[in-house]
């Protein structure tokens, strides 16, 4: 396997700096890194993403997650490994990867959901979080970028 082309936001290092300036502003406001990571990995798996869905599981290994956890992200709704506030963070985070697949793709029920579990602040960092990584997982695709590789 060979990546088709060098990452772009490595060619473009202000894209790179904004991206990571994007992550950094959800390190804050009342999302803990588990949840951010356990976001990263789910958006990551559904959009195939096979650079990101190994480089997260990894972070929430390194951060003390048991492989039960990690393993059972792509069905946490059939687990009892999350709590309500995660389960409210996948479920807008599945809702928000998939834009395009419904007419109401964040429904009353998945947003009144997260806004039991977060504040505005939170409910933000969230977002941004569900968008940032969604922008890695979309780079990486067209690029080909390859799991475990190192980027070039």
């Amino acid at each position: 396997m060979q990546a088709r082309m060098t990452n772009p936001a490595i060619l473009l290092p202000d894209a790179m700096q904004a991206l990571f300036a994007l992550n950094k502003a959800t390190e804050k406001d009342g999302l803990s890194e588990v949840t951010r990571k356990l976001v990263h990995l789910r958006a990551s798996q559904i959009n195939s993403c096979s650079v990101c869905v190994h480089m997260h599981s990894l972070e929430l290994r390194k951060l003390g997650e048991k492989d039960d956890r990690i393993f059972a992200v792509a069905a946490w709704r059939d687990t009892p490994w999350f709590t309500p506030a995660e389960r409210a963070a996948l479920a807008l985070t599945e809702a928000v990867t998939r834009i395009a697949d419904k007419s109401d793709p964040v429904s009353d029920d998945v947003w009144e959901e997260a806004t039991r579990h977060y504040d505005e602040k939170a409910i933000s960092a969230l977002l941004l979080c569900i968008a940032a990584i969604n922008v890695w997982n979309r780079l990486n695709a067209a690029v080909r970028q390859v799991a475990g590789a190192a980027w070039n």
